[in-house]
């Protein structure tokens, strides 16, 4: 129920924003009805599930997203002294490590988020396996600590 919610709002919203008729109170209503109507007809047939329109995860991400631009900085500027200093040392390795989320798209914003922080790439992601290609050994080290993994596994509202 909570979830047939969810949808009526953001279509509400949709639709709301899209006719731009918010003082018409016959277009509101028929609006509030075709809305309703289509939320209960595509429920009924199961054409809409959880994870074509993931309605948790906009709490989840509020929480996450300001922790995966700190760490994006922080490897932005440990790649940047790299190339400046020479002397750092880069030790490219490859490894493979388990996604603990349940759904598919957990698992696309786990491998985005790795790819987004400078240093490290997702290469292959394969059932509930990831490969990475990591710049350095503490690069590697962040991703195998598995923070990430359980920032992103409560996004999705099972940590």
């Amino acid at each position: 129920m909570t979830y047939a919610a969810g949808l009526v709002a953001i279509l509400a919203g949709v639709w709301l924003l899209l006719s731009g008729y918010f003082d018409k109170p016959l277009l509101l209503g028929l609006g509030a009805v075709s809305v309703a109507l289509v939320v209960f007809i595509s429920l009924r047939m199961r054409i809409v599930d959880d994870e074509g329109l993931p309605v948790q995860l906009p709490a989840g991400l509020v929480r996450y997203l300001p922790w995966l631009v700190i760490e994006i900085v922080k490897a932005n500027v440990d790649v940047a002294l790299r190339i400046i200093r020479p002397d750092l040392p880069i030790r490219p390795r490859v490894i493979r490590v388990r996604a603990g989320q349940r759904t598919d798209v957990g698992r696309v914003i786990y491998a985005n988020s790795i790819t987004l922080t400078p240093g490290t790439v997702t290469i292959d992601t394969e059932g509930d396996h990831i490969t990475i290609h990591a710049l350095t050994e503490e690069a590697a080290a962040g991703v195998l600590s598995g923070e990430m993994d359980r920032r992103v596994t409560r996004v999705e509202g099972h940590g």
